[in-house]
């Protein structure tokens, strides 16, 4: 693939306003940029089942059980946020592949880059989720 090559020959692209929104380019970084945070995820996933395999000792101290138990609790809970960001990420990807990603899904307008370089599985533009944020306070506090 050619834009393949014209990244690998520039790691420190970076996608600008001042080309066409979600160009090649743009699309072909922001689905390596998912791709490697992906990668980084599934990796840590890994070497937390290593550890919590390896840490199945019995504490006789009844303090450093507990101690264990949190943080094997703690650590269970980042995972499963981080199984809820994959399914994220590979929808993000999908909506690569049939041309949906960059734009909100609220109003059809491009996400600004700058949000998704920052947040790259943003499904609505900065004011649709700031609306969204203060619908869901105002009924929250209902």
């Amino acid at each position: 693939m050619k834009t393949a090559t014209v990244l690998a020959e520039s790691p420190d692209y970076r996608p600008s306003e001042d080309e066409d929104f979600m160009n090649e380019r743009q699309l072909e970084y922001f689905k390596l940029k998912l791709n490697a945070w992906k990668e980084d995820i599934l990796r840590e996933s890994r070497e937390t089942l290593s550890h919590l395999q390896k840490e199945t000792e019995n504490h006789p101290d009844l303090a450093d059980r507990a101690s264990s138990e949190t943080d094997r609790a703690l650590e269970l809970r980042t995972r499963d946020r981080q199984r809820k960001l994959i399914s994220k990420i590979d929808a993000a990807l999908r909506r690569i592949e049939d041309g949906t990603y960059g734009y909100c899904e609220e109003t059809g307008e491009p996400i600004g880059l700058a949000r998704l370089d920052a947040r790259p599985i943003a499904t609505l533009s900065l004011e649709a989720q700031e609306r969204h944020e203060r619908r869901e306070r105002v009924h929250r506090d209902d």
